[in-house]
């Protein structure tokens, strides 16, 4: 993998990763000592604080007319939604617009591959997510057969120079691949399977997909060979425990965004008008019930 550029001069500095070891070793991923899981305590904690910190980027990107888009990739049930709605709920949706495309019409298959997603990019004062993006020719289609493998490798040839257009044009450009080791994914599924309420994230495509973990990982090794560049680099982010990935997701987006909160504006809540001729209504409404 190429080298990855120096740390940005973002406000926030975040904390060292705190990686777990997995069966399928990312590149260039050192083994760690096992953490324990973070009590829910400390993660809410800990989280209230980095939303104040993602709410003073939101203005900064306002204020400065700023452009950052944010690609998440990642092994299924590695957590990319739930990280995604995690940055995405203190926020304003009319700045933070999160991008999950379905897939291509007839007519988009016959487009340049990419440009389907040309129009979601960045304008100014916004902050686009990608849940899955362009690279899913990358992975999801050739491992699945939804592509060539020669098309895809003309995707993987082409795309850098795509994202220095994009760079060169003002946007901020973060990717990020999420991983979860075998043994987790498996255990992810099965929750999936027999709880009523996660059984609307079990797709046929992740049950086909999963027997296929090896044909992933050589899929997401030619990935990061041919797209891991200075001026885009992946980061990798290891989400066994989803509390910790999430937070560290997050704390390390914002250390790559130079944002500078802007000064706080004093405010005081006006007088209310006094009621004058005004009386309550005498038509009679209907109330919900109120069992709590």
């Amino acid at each position: 993998m190429a080298k990855k550029s120096k740390k940005g001069k973002g406000r926030h500095d975040g904390r060292a990763d705190e990686q777990e070891p997995a069966q399928d070793a990312v590149p260039g991923d050192a083994s760690e000592v096992k953490t324990p899981k973070m009590k829910t305590k400390e993660y809410e904690h800990e989280m209230r604080r980095l939303h104040g910190e993602l709410v003073a980027l939101q203005e900064w990107v306002k204020a400065t007319g700023a452009k950052l888009c944010v690609v998440f990739e990642g092994r299924d049930t590695a957590g990319k939604g739930g990280t995604i709605k995690r940055i995405t709920e203190r926020v304003s949706p009319r700045v933070f617009r999160v991008v999950a495309l379905p897939a291509p019409s007839e007519r988009e298959k016959s487009q340049m591959y990419i440009q389907r997603y040309i129009p979601h990019l960045p304008a100014a004062g916004e902050v686009v997510i990608f849940d899955r993006s362009w690279y899913n020719r990358a992975g999801v289609e050739p491992v699945m057969g939804f592509c060539t493998k020669e098309q895809s490798a003309k995707f993987l040839e082409s795309v850098p120079w795509v994202e220095q257009a994009m760079i060169e044009s003002g946007i901020l450009l973060r990717k990020y691949w999420l991983e979860v080791s075998a043994e987790e994914q498996t255990r992810r599924l099965e929750s999936r399977i027999h709880d009523p309420r996660k059984t609307w994230k079990l797709s046929a495509m992740d049950l086909k997909s999963y027997s296929r973990w090896y044909e992933y990982s050589r899929a997401r090794d030619a990935m990061f060979a041919a797209t891991d560049t200075p001026w885009a680099p992946w980061y990798i982010a290891r989400t066994d425990d989803k509390k910790r990935g999430r937070l560290n997701i997050i704390s390390h987006l914002l250390s790559r965004v130079p944002y500078e909160p802007l000064p706080k504006t004093d405010v005081t809540l006006p007088k209310r008008q006094k009621p004058g001729h005004y009386r309550d209504p005498k038509q009679p409404v209907q109330h919900i019930p109120t069992p709590f």
